[in-house]
């Protein structure tokens, strides 16, 4: 029995010590792992501190530009647009450079503004962001640019599977009425009231447009159901619910 007891322990010591032999070899790396774990783990809670931090001030900015503008401090909006531009983190700078456009067109600066848009969109890898870009640059030619150059920024745009194309229609349906062809216009604007997903503030606008051009004898009388919407939308914007600009009598 002595025996046996003295045999075990000297068994339990041989196993002890060849654990303790495999654990001086292993140890480095299993310490090496844990230590690993915890950095990975350490710089990604930075990182998200750092990058959140970072857009929180970078929107902070981004609104004190905005105030500054609409207080008509256009040099100090400039100023902190620029800097957001160059230093901003996240899509803030993207949203600066819009801004800064939007800042030129407020200024008196629409050829400078449009330029700015159709430099936006050039460098736009997101389609959403490039197609937004033209259509501001779009609107602005409504009123100061040509037919052509409307058609050259929102021609593609307004095609039946772009989920942009009843905007892109809307301000092609005015440059061609601008352009004296309000039978193009017509057809423009109709195209955007039988969109089943257009929704009722661009249906109320281009029913509206649709009625003075009629009422001007500019287009032929609308049939029955055409005069009932343009009446409806009539009705909605007199009675302040939808405001919409009309179509410069030519």
């Amino acid at each position: 029995m002595a025996e046996d007891n003295i045999f075990r322990e000297v068994d339990e010591e041989l196993r002890s010590d060849r654990m303790r032999a495999l654990w001086r070899r292993i140890a480095p790396f299993v310490i090496g792992a844990a230590v690993a774990i915890v950095a990975v783990v350490a710089v990604n809670e930075g990182w998200a501190w750092y990058t959140n931090s970072q857009s929180a001030r970078s929107s902070e900015e981004l609104y004190a530009a905005l105030d500054s503008a609409n207080k008509d401090d256009l040099a100090a909006a400039q100023a902190e647009l620029d800097a957001l531009a160059a230093n901003g983190s996240g899509g803030y700078p993207v949203l600066a450079e819009f801004a800064k456009a939007s800042l030129l067109a407020k200024s008196g600066d629409t050829a400078g503004a449009v330029a700015a848009y159709d430099a936006l969109a050039n460098a736009q890898s997101n389609v959403r962001l490039r197609e937004l870009a033209l259509l501001q640059a779009a609107t602005l030619l409504v009123d100061t640019g040509t037919l052509a150059d409307v058609e050259a920024r929102v021609g593609t745009i307004a095609t039946d599977d772009n989920p942009m194309r009843r905007v892109a229609r809307e301000l092609i349906g005015l440059a061609q009425f601008k352009a004296g062809d309000a039978a193009a216009a017509k057809t423009t604007f109709e195209a955007v009231l039988n969109d089943p997903l257009a929704q009722q503030g661009i249906r109320n606008r281009v029913a509206y447009y649709i009625a003075q051009m009629t009422s001007a004898g500019l287009i032929a009388e609308e049939t029955a159901s055409d005069a009932e919407v343009a009446a409806d939308a009539i009705e909605t914007i007199v009675d302040g619910d939808e405001a919409a600009p009309a179509p410069a009598a030519q």
